[in-house]
């Protein structure tokens, strides 16, 4: 089981990023998936979550700005991130939950940077 996320890099300010995240084994992009953020010395928080069903969710600070989406026939999900800031800066991670193993799963991040 792995998660791969990918489509981080640098950018400034009012730029965007398209993060995506492929999952493989017994997991699908069907499953509960959501997207966290660490930046430097702070904790891990959620920033978007798309359920099996498609219903999503968002962190305050990302509302308007984040689209979280899913395409279930390339087994992806998209966090398209818009209008970026500086405190967006941080690594992105990916995580599953996963119905048949009963758990979640997370990826190994990738990193934004968002210069002023």
């Amino acid at each position: 089981v792995q998660l791969q996320a990918s489509g981080g890099g640098g950018v400034q300010a009012g730029g965007s990023l398209r993060l995506s995240c492929v999952p493989s084994g017994r997991i699908s992009s069907g499953d509960d998936m959501s997207w966290y953020r660490q930046a430097p010395g702070k904790q891990r928080e959620l920033v978007a979550g798309i359920s099996s069903s498609d219903n999503t969710r968002y962190a305050d600070a990302v509302k308007g700005r984040f689209t979280i989406s899913r395409d279930n026939a390339k087994n992806t999900v998209y966090l398209q991130m818009g209008s970026l800031k500086p405190e967006d800066t941080g690594v992105y991670y990916c995580k599953v939950f996963s119905a048949y193993y009963g758990r979640n799963f997370w990826g190994r991040g990738t990193l934004v940077t968002v210069s002023s």
